[in-house]
C-alpha cells in the first residue's frame, strides 16, 4: 500500500497506557495510520490499533496488574524475565484477554516492532504481518535491560528497541511519510540524562550493545529537539502527556494506571480537531 502517514509510539513501560488511551480515542474516531512504528510498550499495547481491539490494553492491565504470574519481581524471582513470557505471550493472548489475530493480519496497516540487536548495538525494524507467527519480535521490543533475558530469534539475540532507537522519528523522516503522528509518554521538555546503569558489567560480551546504550541519552535529547523543531513548524503533530503523571515502569497501582490512560484520552480528545485537519480526515 502507498503509506502516507505514519504514526510512532514510544516505548516506557506502564506510561505506555498513554499511548493506549490516544490510540483508543483514533479508533473511535476513525482516524488511522498507513504505518505504524512501535518501541516496546508502544509495540505491545500499540498492537491493539491494527487488531482493533479498543480498551484491550488498558483492560488486561487493570484487571491483571497485581497478578504475581503477569509482571513483576515474582516473575523475575522465577523465571528471569520481569514480564513472564507464559502469562503475557500466551496465556493472555490465547486465553484471558485474547487478541484478535485475524483481524490484525487482514489489517493493511503496516505495523513495525523495533528491537535492539544485541550484537550490532543496531535497531532492527520488523514489520510484523502475522502477530501469532511472530509474537516473539513483540516480546524482543518489551524485554528491559537487566530484568529481561534476551528473546533468541533466528540466531540473533535482542532485547528492548528503545536502547536503540526510543523514538524513531528519523526513521519515518527516511521513510519520505506525506504525515507523521508521534506520540510520547514524556511531557513537552523531557530530556535524558547519562546513564549510569551497569550495561558493561551486565553485557560486556556485547561491546556494541554497551555503546549505544552509553549514547542513549544523546540520541534521545537529539531526537526530541528535532521533534520540537518539526513540531513548531507545524509539519507533525505530536500528543504528550499535558501534566506530570508519576507512573512506576512495572506500576501496580490500577488508579495511576487508569490516571495515566484518561490523560491519553484527554489529551488526545483536545487535539482531536487539528489532527482530523492534519491528516486530511
Amino acid at each position: 500500500m502507498e503509506h502516507k502517514t505514519a504514526l510512532i509510539l514510544e516505548g516506557g513501560a506502564m506510561r505506555g497506557l498513554y499511548s493506549a488511551g490516544v490510540l483508543d480515542v483514533f479508533m473511535q474516531n476513525n482516524i488511522n495510520a498507513d504505518v505504524v512504528y512501535g518501541v516496546s510498550a508502544g509495540a505491545l499495547f500499540g498492537l491493539n490499533f491494527k487488531s482493533r481491539q479498543i480498551g484491550r490494553a488498558l483492560r488486561y492491565n487493570l484487571k491483571y496488574a497485581n497478578e504475581k504470574n503477569y509482571m513483576g519481581l515474582y516473575s523475575f524471582i522465577t523465571t528471569g524475565n520481569v514480564m513472564n513470557e507464559d502469562f503475557c505471550f500466551k496465556k493472555l493472548v490465547y486465553e484471558l484477554d485474547k487478541l484478535d489475530f485475524e483481524t490484525y493480519k487482514n489489517n493493511p496497516v503496516d505495523f513495525y516492532a523495533v528491537v535492539t540487536n544485541m550484537q550490532t548495538g543496531k535497531p532492527e525494524y520488523i514489520k510484523i504481518d502475522d502477530a501469532k507467527k511472530d509474537m516473539e519480535y513483540f516480546r524482543a521490543s518489551g524485554s528491559m535491560p537487566f530484568i529481561s533475558k534476551p528473546v533468541g530469534i533466528n540466531g540473533n539475540l535482542y532485547l528492548d528497541g528503545a536502547i536503540s532507537d526510543a523514538v524513531p522519528f528519523q526513521k519515518a523522516l527516511e521513510g519520505n511519510y506525506e504525515k507523521i503522528i508521534v506520540i510520547l509518554t514524556r511531557p513537552l521538555g523531557y530530556r535524558s540524562r547519562k546513564t549510569r546503569l551497569p550495561y558493561k558489567l551486565f553485557y560486556g560480551n556485547y561491546p556494541n550493545l554497551v555503546e549505544t546504550a552509553g549514547n542513549y541519552y544523546k540520541k534521545y535529547n537529539e531526537t526530541m529537539d528535532l521533534i520540537e523543531k518539526y513540531e513548531a513548524e507545524n509539519k507533525i503533530v505530536v500528543l504528550r502527556p499535558s501534566k506530570l503523571v508519576k507512573v512506576k515502569r512495572i506500576e501496580k497501582d490500577t488508579a495511576k494506571l487508569q490516571n495515566i490512560y484518561d490523560l491519553g484520552v484527554s489529551d488526545c480528545l483536545s487535539k482531536l480537531d487539528k489532527i482530523k485537519e492534519y491528516i486530511g480526515n
